[in-house]
């Protein structure tokens, strides 16, 4: 099935069938519009356009879910969806001042409006077209945990003394929201105080891509290459999976990474993956990246986590009682970036009703968190491939080979012990897999639990790795 204009429309059109406040996706669903499809064909990412700041906040927090269900169900095959703002279409109910939002939403709905626009939400959009640093993103602003220690320093080091030969490329991954791009702002706002003769770039993998190709068509390589190349002493790349899109972009990256290193200009990039496991990364570019110092950053403890909440709390300006904080830390287990979030929807709930903040408002506030898994399908694979040292896209592929298999099938049993979801969806998440391949799967890992000491020890290694993230 193409992802396309008409696969968008027959969703929304699923998604009202579904629901009976028609109104209500009449309001906030029908202004979304199908952009494009992007990444790659084992997990395209569809790229749907909304009108505005407060548009995209909404449906973020109340149908972001539904949206995602929808497409699964009908899909059935691995993907990613992005909200991008592009002002494309204004939907009367929200932008005309004779129908305030209030009038079409309902409920907490009312609440989410107030909320954008009391505080004027400016929700993080891609940051393909970004390039300048963010002043506020230093060293002195990012809290280090055993989570980040080494990322941490390896960055201040290489601010400290750009283009030393052990650090260059120095190479950062880690899960999305978990300050990968704090740092990369950090190095370079360090690098600007300490040498403001070095000209500094920083830009997303992403944007790199789209400016190649454009140069490509319009024959203007030279021009490229002098920007990137000849105008710039340091380079920052945010988002570097994305440059396996295409064979000649990497070309022009590889050949870009070894311009720089060759003359002795500092490189750091930044990616949600290791190296090895970009999938249509060319070896010699996955070489190249490896070649300098590769450090991981992952969650953050609950220790560090808390450490993190204080911290924005008083930048926030905002007291929050220490139950409260120890709270918010144990159920915002899946990024940095949720835990601010959180902190900041408490924030504005408190103002906007006139309440202090305490423990019973707080757990009221943020309630659909605890019902909510604090694992996904998606991680659970992560921990497995990385525990038994296969790629993800190998456990979902079709190869029978057992160095594969069998880490395939434990995945199966760990997500069905701790999501519970049914073998047609466990079926789904693989690649598509049958749902009896799923049945017996389980049965086999059950069977290698009993007489496999060695296989036992991993299943038992693991359920305790998902139980230190979940903390049940």
């Amino acid at each position: 099935m193409e992802l396309n204009s008409s696969f968008w429309t027959l969703i929304k059109t699923k998604m009202k069938s579904r629901n009976d406040n028609n109104k209500l996706l009449d309001t906030w669903l029908d202004p979304i519009e199908y952009v494009n499809t992007l990444g790659s064909l084992e997990r395209p990412r569809i790229v749907l356009g909304v009108p505005n700041a407060l548009h995209q906040y909404f449906v973020i927090e109340n149908l972001q879910d539904k949206i995602f269900t929808e497409i699964s169900d009908t899909y059935g095959r691995p993907f990613e969806v992005e909200f991008s703002i592009t002002g494309s279409k204004v939907n009367s109910h929200i932008e005309t001042a004779n129908q305030p939002p209030e009038e079409v939403l309902g409920g907490s709905e009312i609440l989410q409006a107030q909320l954008a626009r009391a505080q004027n939400i400016q929700v993080t959009q891609p940051r393909s077209g970004q390039e300048a640093l963010n002043s506020e993103l230093t060293f002195s602003t990012f809290v280090v945990g055993k989570n980040s220690e080494f990322a941490h320093a390896a960055c201040y080091n290489v601010a400290r003394n750009p283009a030393a030969d052990d650090y260059n490329p120095l190479y950062i991954y880690g899960p999305v929201g978990m300050g990968k791009t704090h740092l990369l702002h950090a190095a370079g706002n360090q690098i600007r105080e300490q040498f403001p003769h070095l000209r500094i770039t920083y830009i997303s993998a992403e944007r790199f891509l789209n400016e190649c190709i454009s140069a490509i068509r319009r024959y203007e390589m030279d021009k490229f290459r002098q920007k990137y190349r000849e105008n710039s002493d340091i380079l920052l790349v945010d988002d570097v999976q994305y440059i396996a899109r295409g064979e000649a972009v990497q070309e022009e990256f590889f050949h870009t990474i070894n311009s720089f290193i060759d003359t002795r200009k500092q490189v750091i990039l930044a990616s949600d993956r290791m190296p090895k496991d970009i999938h249509g990364l060319e070896d010699r570019s996955r070489t190249r990246l490896e070649r300098g110092l590769i450090a991981d950053i992952t969650m953050p403890d609950l220790e560090t986590r808390i450490a993190i909440l204080r911290y924005k709390a008083e930048k926030f300006n905002v007291r929050v009682p220490e139950d409260v904080v120890n709270y918010i830390a144990r159920i915002s287990k899946r990024s940095i970036r949720e835990l601010e979030g959180n902190l900041r929807k408490i924030k504005m709930f408190s103002e906007l009703q006139g309440l202090p903040i305490d423990y019973d408002l707080v757990k009221r506030i943020l309630a659909h968190h605890e019902t909510q898994s604090t694992i996904s399908v998606e991680e659970i694979m992560k921990l497995v491939a990385d525990h038994f040292k296969v790629k993800v896209l190998d456990l979902k592929s079709s190869t029978r080979a057992k160095p594969i298999v069998v880490p395939r099938q434990i995945a199966m049993y760990l997500i069905k012990k701790f999501l519970d979801k049914s073998l047609v969806d466990i079926g789904k998440a693989f690649g598509g897999k049958d749902h009896t391949t799923v049945m017996n799967a389980l049965e086999r890992v059950r069977n290698l639990q009993a007489t496999d000491q060695d296989i036992a020890k991993d299943i038992e290694d693991l359920e305790q790795r998902i139980h230190n993230i979940t903390g049940v």
